[in-house]
């Protein structure tokens, strides 16, 4: 197989994107990498990331790819997980206590730093709207979050992805109790629970 035939491969796999890492994993120099970018029209898209012309630039899937640590949560999650219609205009990440990445927010991020004891829980692999795979809190750690932050969302926001969790036939409630304890917010979470189920 000749390089361009690798390359081609590459970007066939990953759904019209091309990785710098991928590149240099296969033993591809940066040179060739560069002329078949400029023969082959592919665009930059961020550090590292390039994309067939034939491909919608997907801003999730770029962001997670650039900073793997991120976790999608906030509204971000919420639409994810089909709790909101609407995607927010700000993406919403959590990373760890202690990583602090300018860039996140120089993009115009909404960065959570969360401690050892919540960050990752309940995190899951989810599609986005152009099928590629993120790392976002499910569901009930969405909801949880949206609760226990209540004062940070729109009252419209709020009522709809609590209203919309609550009549999905996938919820889990145990898993959802499980989590409000972890984040001493079960009172509240019950009370929802009870009234609306």
């Amino acid at each position: 197989m000749t390089k361009y035939e690798q390359l081609g491969k590459l970007i066939e796999k990953n759904n019209g994107y091309l990785f710098a890492s991928d590149v240099a994993d296969a033993d591809i120099s940066r040179t060739y990498l560069a002329r078949y970018v400029k023969e082959n029209s592919l665009e930059k898209v961020a550090k590292g990331i390039y994309i067939s012309a034939d491909t919608f630039e997907d801003s999730l899937f770029i962001i997670q790819h650039s900073n793997p640590i991120v976790i999608y949560s906030g509204e971000t999650a919420l639409y994810l997980n089909g709790l909101l219609e609407r995607e927010d205009s700000q993406t919403c990440v959590s990373v760890p206590s202690g990583h602090y990445n300018f860039r996140l927010k120089d993009r115009g991020l909404i960065v959570h730093q969360e401690n050892s004891q919540i960050y990752g829980m309940g995190a899951i692999d989810i599609a986005t709207n152009f099928g590629n795979m993120v790392k976002a809190y499910n569901k009930e750690r969405s909801i949880c979050d949206c609760i226990k932050n209540r004062s940070k969302y729109e009252v419209q926001t709020y009522q709809a992805a609590i209203k919309n969790y609550m009549r999905s036939k996938d919820k889990d409630l145990s898993l959802l109790a499980e989590y409000a304890d972890v984040l001493n917010i079960r009172d509240e979470v019950m009370k929802y629970v009870e009234v609306m189920i």
